[in-house]
């Protein structure tokens, strides 16, 4: 076969992938975007009546949580800290870097499942989805910008007024637009398609080491990792040591759920978090102090600090934890895995690109 052949060949060749990546491109751009309840999931606790989720909105929502210009110097977006790939955490940090290369007093949650809570944060601190981005926009070691700031960079782009009048029905840009937008970019961060999803569903089976994991899990974690969200939303001291960490210049203790209610009883507690797609979100806790999910078996079997608001649960049968052998270990780390979740992290219509 001739050179110039073998070129021609490959430019074709070429030619043919690219046409082919651009046209499932296409189709998936092209497919509506619909907001779907899983047939195994509770009902939403959030109200779609008053910001239905529509492939205009989703859109626009998307093109909000990637853009730079919500941070005070353009620098970084809110999936700066919530990385499709990494479930939507920030991979890698045990407290989520902000503006400037601040630490934040956290590590950032996942943005997943969130039409089934309440309450955001890891403190509950926000009562609506569609109020939750101001707090980050605001914050000074986060995006430290003001949400007047954001939406008059906005107003200045004639594509992003083109974009809510596809939303909205008119040019103009207004801070509940602006958050119901975002809103529904998250509201589309579903993830209910892992194995276990799956086995409930008569669609996949288990191993015997991964059934006997769920036999433990159900009986030594499922009290607070309940249901299918893996996580009764509930907030518990969970036997963690107070850490110190300094934050704009200053000491600082975590106190949780406190920070929000002053009420003592509060003192130390964070919101249960999911247990869907570990493998892709450590570091674990609140404040990432858990590299690995070894770790955090071992701190609930041997690590667990007394005090006045420990969950009850933490302490029984005269010892604080819940005792875990080694062979226990191995299959609760069995089964943790059948909750991952591919489909979710890869899914092309919630990545930046």
């Amino acid at each position: 076969m001739k050179p110039a052949y073998i070129k021609q060949t490959r430019h074709l060749l070429l030619y043919l992938c690219l046409l082919a990546c651009s046209a499932c491109q296409q189709q998936v751009e092209e497919v509506p975007i619909q907001w779907q309840q899983p047939a195994h999931f509770p009902p939403p606790a959030y109200d779609f009546s008053r910001n239905p989720v529509t492939t205009a909105g989703f859109k626009l929502g998307k093109r909000l949580f990637y853009d730079t210009r919500l941070s005070r110097d353009n620098s970084i977006s809110c999936g700066s800290c919530h990385i499709p790939t990494s479930a939507f955490t920030h991979h890698g940090h045990d407290l989520s870097h902000g503006i400037d290369d601040q630490l934040t007093l956290r590590n950032a949650p996942p943005v997943m499942n969130l039409a089934w809570h309440k309450e955001f944060g890891w403190d509950g601190g926000v009562f609506q989805l569609d109020l939750f981005a101001i707090s980050p926009i605001e914050a000074h070691n986060e995006m430290d910008e003001k949400l007047s700031n954001v939406l008059e960079k906005l107003r200045a782009d004639a594509s992003y007024r083109q974009m809510f009048k596809a939303a909205f029905g008119s040019e103009e840009i207004t801070t509940a637009r602006f958050l119901m937008a975002l809103a529904q970019f998250q509201l589309m961060a579903v993830s209910a398609n892992s194995r276990y999803d799956r086995y409930l569903q008569g669609r996949d089976t288990l191993s015997l080491l991964e059934q006997e994991g769920l036999r433990i899990f159900q009986q030594k974690c499922a009290d607070c990792h309940a249901g299918v969200l893996f996580t009764d939303l509930s907030y518990r001291n969970n036997g963690l040591a107070p850490r110190r960490v300094r934050i704009e210049g200053a000491d600082s203790v975590d106190t949780g759920r406190y920070r929000i209610t002053l009420q003592p009883s509060d003192l130390y507690k964070f919101k249960v978090p999911s247990l869907r797609n570990l493998r892709y979100t450590a570091p674990y806790m609140h404040d990432g102090r858990f590299r690995t999910l070894n770790e955090v078996l071992e701190h609930y079997n041997s690590g667990v600090q007394p005090s006045p608001t420990l969950d009850p649960r933490l302490q029984q049968s005269g010892r604080v934890g819940i005792p875990l052998n080694e062979t226990e270990k191995e299959a609760l780390l069995a089964f943790l895995e059948t909750l991952n979740d591919e489909s979710f992290v890869r899914d092309p219509r919630l990545s930046e690109f």
